[in-house]
């Protein structure tokens, strides 16, 4: 089995400006060691907003935590006021894009073709795609959750080569669990973890399946992150509320010490 290793991401979503931002970056560096970066790969996304005062701190004080964006337009350029496009967020070395999360698909109306467009633009700026895809609580209790999943990947990572795939993100977040305090049990993350990949399999084979990192996302918090992160087809954790203090989110990222 390939080893994978752990990327816990927070996900800010509209929290911090950018003083609060440079602050929390700050104070989570100091929280963190060496032994807990050799251990995962650490990435935060903050608003548009905070980017370049975030890079500035990473860069000048040689913090090795990624530096990742929520979202982003799937064209080069043009009239699309308030967007933001791949390459201008690989300028500000951006490494990470989340795409698809569940607010922008059931607030903003994303659609698996324009997820599927984002993936291939931030691929093509070199950045590394965080494809989010999840259930809501109607479609688990009808039994249709892996089949939502299923078509999510299916449709979003069309005529994306295998080698790429391989080298991404994709972040299960069930819905219902999202910002609800309600946490998908370890077993249900794993099984649905376990679908992912096994999906991932059957569209891009068994090497990119291996390599594939799959994040559990919904509601993680310190008491839970250990018996989530153990479990063996969750390879990390897309943070949200339990993002915006550093020492809560130090503690995630430490999940082997608790």
């Amino acid at each position: 089995m390939a080893e994978r290793k752990p990327l816990i991401s927070g996900n800010w979503k509209m929290h911090h400006n950018h003083f609060e931002a440079i602050q929390m970056v700050q104070s989570l560096s100091y929280q963190l060691n060496a032994d807990d970066y050799n251990v995962c790969d650490v990435s935060v996304h903050p608003p548009f907003t905070d980017l370049r005062s975030i890079q500035t701190v990473l860069e000048s004080d040689h913090i090795p935590i990624s530096l990742g964006a929520q979202h982003c337009h799937q064209e080069e350029k043009g009239a699309y006021t308030g967007e933001v496009s791949a390459g201008m967020l690989q300028k500000l070395n951006v490494k990470l894009v989340i795409v698809g999360h569940s607010e922008r698909r059931e607030i903003f109306g994303e659609s698996n073709a324009q997820i599927n467009s984002k993936v291939k633009a931030i691929f093509k700026h070199g950045m590394t795609p965080i494809l989010c895809v999840g259930e809501t609580i109607e479609e688990r209790e009808e039994g249709e959750a892996e089949t939502k999943v299923r078509t999510q990947l299916e449709e979003g990572l069309q005529d994306i080569g295998r080698e790429r795939i391989g080298a991404m993100v994709v972040a299960y977040e069930p819905i219902w669990a999202i910002g609800t305090g309600a946490t998908a049990t370890p077993e249900d993350a794993q099984n649905m973890c376990a679908h992912v990949r096994e999906s991932i399999k059957s569209i891009a084979g068994n090497g990119s399946a291996e390599t594939i990192r799959i994040q559990y996302g919904g509601s993680v918090k310190p008491v839970n992150a250990a018996e989530l992160m153990n479990q063996r087809d969750i390879d990390g954790a897309l943070v949200g509320g339990a993002a915006l203090e550093a020492e809560s989110f130090a503690r995630i990222i430490q999940y082997r010490l608790h």
